[in-house]
């Protein structure tokens, strides 16, 4: 049986058989583990989607949080009572990837012929007045305080109840957390049979050579464009979970450039190329910092015996540890924990598996 086997079924058996919770309430911590674990689904679809511009097509794209929160912001539009759609959750599930796509199309275009550290300049400029602009427009976003309240999961009334035993917040959290999961895992297995299509032999090519690529009868800015717009769409999808979940579209701070780099960070130590390894960096730092952060924040708490001391809480000094990981595997595994076969055979002396 496989790794990514056995985190499914940890993952699917979580909730039904709350160990660590139990461990945690034992430490004195009220840990939930269901509920971070939704985050971390969420930003497992975050870290594929850059993966699919990246790791696939080779384009240093540094603008991820701005898809991010489009998808947010478009879900939030399409459910609340503000507004007149009411599409719901389902709908929005739908059309809020299809307008980050649009989105990603848009900024796209006129990047064609822009690469590496130019790319990677406008796609962080797009970011910061994307964040911008859905901060002064307080008339349609709501500004800092965001859309709200953004409604839950629909689900059939008798298995809402077969689901919860009858407690509305247990069951609206198990189909959250189980919608999560499945969305994610549905992205993993459409992204997996597009790496063996034409689509997915084209976009390697591109992160090989572009030139050559050109050569070879490939249209290089028509790659770029489907990258551009199969991320950012991947990207809404997640935004959607994420307003969905917080039952509000959040302050546009959430979607800042700090998000796009612990994206980046994910997928880096996990291994460009790689769906395991894009799963793998989210669940390592994004589980770091929802997991395993407010246990060692206790511990420290309970070692220190002063709450306020300001290294009392782990989370207050929690990024030296991130750049420090940064640092080590690029020194010794730049190519990542589990890398594609060929990223690791240009970067490694020992390729690995995809």
């Amino acid at each position: 049986m496989t790794t990514e086997s056995l985190l499914l079924i940890f993952a699917v058996l979580s909730p039904i058989f709350p160990v660590f919770d139990l461990a945690g309430e034992a430490a004195g911590l009220q840990l939930h583990l269901d509920q971070r674990l939704v985050t971390i689904f969420v930003y497992g679809i975050l870290v594929v989607a850059l993966n699919v511009q990246v790791g696939y097509a080779g384009l240093l794209q540094l603008g991820i949080a701005a898809f991010f929160g489009i998808g947010a912001m478009a879900t939030g539009v399409m459910t609340v009572d503000k507004y007149p759609f009411h599409f719901g959750f389902w709908g929005a599930l739908v059309c809020a990837p299809l307008v980050a796509a649009v989105a990603g199309v848009v900024i796209g275009a006129p990047t064609l012929r822009l690469r590496g550290d130019y790319l990677a300049i406008v796609t962080i400029g797009f970011g910061e007045v994307l964040r911008t602009v859905l901060i002064n427009l307080e008339n349609i976003t709501d500004g800092p305080r965001g859309l709200n309240p953004v409604p839950e999961v629909w689900t059939p009334s008798w298995l809402r109840d077969w689901i919860g035993a009858g407690d509305a917040g247990e069951a609206n959290l198990l189909v959250m957390y189980y919608t999560a999961l499945l969305v994610l895992v549905a992205a993993v297995v459409v992204l997996k049979v597009i790496e063996n299509t034409r689509i997915g032999r084209a976009f390697v090519a591109l992160r090989e050579d572009e030139l050559a690529a050109a050569c070879m009868g490939l249209d290089p800015g028509r790659i770029k464009l489907m990258a551009f717009a199969g991320g950012a769409a991947l990207s809404g999808l997640a935004g959607c979970l994420y307003a969905t979940n917080l039952t509000t579209t959040a302050d546009p701070t959430n979607y800042d450039f700090n998000n796009a780099v612990m994206v980046l960070c994910c997928l880096i130590i996990g291994g460009l190329g790689s769906l395991r390894g894009a799963l793998l960096g989210a669940a390592l730092l994004i589980g770091f910092d929802n997991v395993l952060s407010p246990l060692l924040d206790r511990a420290i708490q309970v070692a220190v015996g002063d709450a306020s001391h300001p290294l009392a809480r782990f989370s207050s000094w929690r990024w030296f540890l991130f750049g420090f990981a940064l640092i080590f595997m690029m020194r010794l595994r730049p190519e990542g924990l589990f890398p594609a076969r060929r990223v690791a055979a240009e970067l490694h002396d020992e390729p690995e598996e995809a």
